[in-house]
């Protein structure tokens, strides 16, 4: 559904994206992960049409979206940042999104989505919450009975509540069949819904395989009181006391023996966290680590 490759994209002398290689197969969704700067949006316009590879090559369902841009029809995509017209209403919004894309949406689906995000249509766009603009770009996306789904950060803006009934929703557009490239920076969510993953440093695709293949990079912050640390506790990789304060970031496997230690210990206060995708770009592809 999409085929990169040898992707390179300069803008003067600076290199956004450097031979860089991504392969989304039919009815998967595939994670799209990267600190920020790494190239992730600079492929996502790309795929778009909007941007031109300096040199490589993309399909899009098949075809070249810069030479067939009729094809982006068929491609249901989220932005990162969602701007929306600020006099116009929610519905209003849904209608000339439809208009301009030529593609009629399915109504009852948009009605679905629309109760499911717990989106007010008829309020104006400039009343509306950064969430609640991203409520009305997914709704744009997911009524339209795209084939593909690009979404970039899809999420952002949104409470736990939600982005629980977008976990849901992807779930149930993956059962019609639909694939989705999904852009994130929440290791968790993609944990949750992704098939495969791609990693994106400087351009470059540094790791790229199953999730199961790539559970190694999740990691978890952990933080407890403990007034007297144990022996073991004190040996642990990292860990950091403060003020009878235990920090601690723990590859995923660890996780409970760590929490095992820490009880036996008399801690309290627990906390357990999903690192951020930044965070684990600090842990795995720091500059002095080899991205061979």
């Amino acid at each position: 559904m999409i085929e990169v490759q040898d992707l390179t994209k300069n803008f003067g002398d600076f290199r956004a994206l450097n031979e860089f290689n991504l392969s989304v197969e039919k009815g998967s969704i595939h994670g799209f992960l990267g600190p920020n700067g790494s190239g992730k949006s600079t492929t996502i316009r790309t795929l778009l049409g909007v941007l031109h590879p300096t040199s490589g090559t993309v399909r899009v369902l098949g075809r070249d979206p810069r030479r067939h841009p009729d094809v982006l029809r068929r491609v249901g995509y989220v932005p990162g940042d969602v701007s929306l017209w600020p006099n116009l209403t929610g519905r209003e919004t849904l209608r000339a999104l439809e208009s301009l894309r030529g593609r009629q949406v399915d109504r009852d689906r948009e009605d679905e989505l629309i109760d499911a995000f717990q989106l007010d249509p008829d309020k104006r766009a400039r009343e509306y919450s950064t969430g609640n603009r991203r409520k009305v770009s997914l709704v744009a996306a997911l009524s339209v009975g795209a084939e593909l789904l690009i979404l970039d950060e899809p999420t952002a803006g949104l409470d736990p509540l939600m982005e629980q009934t977008f976990v849901d929703v992807i779930r149930q557009e993956k059962k019609r069949g639909t694939t989705v490239l999904l852009s994130s920076h929440i290791m968790s969510e993609v944990e949750k819904l992704c098939d495969s993953v791609t990693v994106i440093k400087e351009g470059r695709a540094v790791e790229s395989g199953s999730i199961s293949e790539l559970r190694h990079l999740s990691a978890h912050r952990i933080t407890a009181t403990v007034p007297e640390p144990t022996p073991e506790l004190r040996e642990l990789a990292g860990a950091e006391f403060k003020d009878a304060q235990l920090r601690v970031t723990a590859n995923r496997e660890d996780v409970s023996h760590i929490l095992r230690l820490i009880l036996t210990a008399g801690g309290e206060g627990i906390t357990a966290t999903p690192t951020s995708v930044e965070e684990l770009f600090l842990r795995h592809y720091s500059d002095d680590q080899s991205t061979s």
